[in-house]
């Protein structure tokens, strides 16, 4: 028998929902909520309601009967740092998303919302994968600070998601391979996942690996003490200079890829020193990753949308494909790789895990 679920991932501004029936998509779309709209209300939490209604409200316009879903899943949100996996949206879950136990972001509804629709039609609701995923090992963790440890803030779902792909096109056991995964989107994480954990991942928010379109990685971090102790800027200001402001936006003013590359082809010498810094980086970090799996890579997998720039991927390969082949997934599904999880459960692959 065929499952129809419903996929929730809400943004800042907006709420992406999907219809699937198994894994194929019926129709998917992308709500925009105006500032407007979403200033009236004083907490993530308290947008609860109106974006569910705004949900069954496109459900009943597609003519779509809501109650004729197997399972509704939302993208998960700021919980505790917990191992990958799909997870019943619990009571336990559910208390976390709503308090924001790392943070207030939008991504907490998704699991909210998914529980609240799935009791009202007595399906189950999942998330799957969320960017705080923490299976690092122990020695991983180590900063040299220990006021300040390494944390695995990242890609979690996509990561996993090509990771699983790979194994199942290949008919290997996601559990018996070893996979550095790199992904290159508006922030970048290079994983090393080995026997389906993992076990070290440089963090994609703020403060670790390559820079990125919009995000400045690891940097300097005397210089940065000092900028943070010059007395000429706020907190916030040095902090939008590690994420949003940083990378290709504070060299060049562009997140975009495609307009780094234009610029370094008509010639700016800056955008194709950027460009070269920016793989050279990345590089870096996939060797770091072979390093950590002890030389023993069966496969480096490439995502997210810059994945789709054939230039950069060839680089990345010229660099390091000696290491292991690649294997090249470019582009981001979220809802397609949620559905995923959620079947995985309900055809019995996995089970669900416990929050």
């Amino acid at each position: 028998m065929s499952v129809k679920s419903l996929i929730i991932n809400p943004g800042s501004t907006s709420t992406k929902i999907g219809v699937f029936e198994d894994e194929t998509l019926l129709f998917e779309e992308t709500l925009r909520h105006t500032t407007e709209e979403i200033s009236k209300y004083a907490t993530i939490v308290d947008q609860k309601d109106f974006r569910k209604e705004i949900i069954t409200k496109l459900l009943e316009e597609k003519d779509f009967d809501i109650n004729s879903l197997n399972m509704v899943v939302g993208r998960g949100g700021m919980l505790k740092p917990i191992p990958g996996g799909t997870y019943e949206v619990t009571d336990a879950l559910l208390a976390d998303l709503k308090v924001g136990v790392q943070g207030q972001h939008a991504s907490n509804l998704g699991g909210i919302l998914a529980r609240e629709i799935g009791d009202s039609i007595g399906v189950p609701s999942y998330i799957v994968d969320p960017v705080v995923v923490d299976e690092l090992a122990p020695v991983a963790r180590l900063s040299g600070v220990p006021e300040l440890p390494r944390i695995s803030v990242f890609h979690a779902l996509n990561q996993k998601a090509v990771a699983k792909r790979y194994a199942k096109e290949t008919g290997k056991p996601y559990e018996e391979l070893n996979l550095i995964v790199v992904h290159m989107g508006g922030g970048v994480s290079v994983g090393a996942h080995r026997n389906g954990k993992i076990v070290d991942v440089f963090n994609a928010l703020d403060g670790d690996g390559a820079f990125s379109p919009e995000r400045a990685g690891g940097v300097p971090s005397g210089a940065l003490i000092k900028m943070c102790f010059s007395g000429q800027y706020t907190e916030k200001e040095v902090y939008s200079k590690i994420v949003g402001k940083g990378g290709f936006n504070a060299y060049l003013g562009t997140n975009d890829m495609r307009e780094v590359k234009k610029m370094a082809a008509e010639g700016n010498e800056e955008a194709a020193l950027v460009k070269e810094a920016f793989l050279y980086q990345v590089v870096k970090d996939i060797g770091s990753m072979a390093c950590v799996l002890k030389g023993k890579v069966d496969q480096i997998i490439v995502t997210g949308g810059i994945a789709y720039a054939e230039d950069v991927v060839d680089a990345l390969k010229e660099a390091s494909e000696w290491i292991a082949p690649f294997t090249v997934y470019p582009g981001e599904d979220e809802l397609l790789a949620l559905v995923q999880g959620g079947l995985r459960v309900l055809n019995g692959e996995e089970e669900a895990c416990k929050y």
